[in-house]
């Protein structure tokens, strides 16, 4: 039988299957960071939501913003994007509201991962979170992300350089002084709450320090790198060559 050699169109972009909002920032973006692409093993679509700056998204709670994001996801979509996430895990606000406005699976925020985390501990131990400011992060962001209210959560908030390079828009970071705030709040959080278990890490701006936190706790980390590339998988599943295991198709030798 001959293979057809007529393919579908109807997008402009193909091959990128995750589509990527990103907040309207300055701040360095290093290898790890959501809006680094070199961080993803795949390609991504990135479109920047003018005005949304990390002090609107994270300490005003992105009000008024709802609609900028809905519009520069339906562009996303239309270019071609299969799915859609976000830069900032305080956009869970927006989950529903995008998901039903674009008609296509939205991963808003990495606390996301939260309830699946707490599914793979054993008992007794709890999922911990690490915020960028656990003075923004209310019950309406952990309602939205399926998190439960009495989730363990500290912040970077009065670390020395991480939270206010980031939510100042800041244009240099002292990437060593950033990992340090890093490791200070896990370190917290195991102090604060002994049965964490597992760590989710809610800043996407946080992946670059991720090892360093299980390197020093010995504890597994997730972050939004973690879950982007689980949700590619299924966007995008890895086609596997057939004739390794299709016996009508196997080469035999003479």
């Amino acid at each position: 039988m001959t293979q057809s050699s007529v393919v579908a169109g109807g997008k402009t972009v193909y091959g990128a299957a995750v589509g990527i909002l990103m907040l309207d920032t300055r701040f360095p973006r290093i290898p790890g960071d959501i809006g680094n692409a070199g961080t993803w093993p795949f390609p991504v679509l990135f479109k920047v939501v003018r005005g949304a700056s990390p002090d609107h998204v994270v300490r005003r709670q992105a009000a008024g913003l709802a609609d900028h994001f809905i519009d520069a996801a339906r562009q996303l979509v239309a270019d071609g994007a299969d799915g859609i996430t976000t830069n900032c895990g305080f956009l869970a606000l927006f989950q529903n509201q995008l998901a039903e406005a674009v008609g296509v699976p939205v991963a808003s925020s990495s606390l996301m991962q939260v309830p699946m985390v707490q599914g793979l501990l054993p008992p007794g131990q709890r999922v911990g979170v690490l915020t960028i400011s656990k003075n923004s992060l209310t019950a309406a962001h952990l309602k939205a992300s399926g998190v439960a209210t009495d989730t363990p959560i500290v912040g970077t908030d009065d670390g020395r350089e991480f939270s206010r390079v980031i939510l100042d828009d800041e244009p240099t970071m002292d990437v060593e002084l950033a990992r340090a705030d890093l490791v200070d709040a896990g370190h917290q959080l195991i102090k604060d709450f002994p049965e964490t278990g597992a760590i989710v890490l809610e800043c996407t701006n946080m992946v670059p320090y991720a090892a360093d936190l299980r390197q020093t706790l010995g504890l597994p980390v997730y972050s939004i790198y973690s879950f982007v590339t689980w949700f590619h998988a299924g966007l995008m599943p890895r086609v596997f060559d057939r004739r390794l295991t299709d016996p009508r198709i196997i080469d035999h030798p003479a």
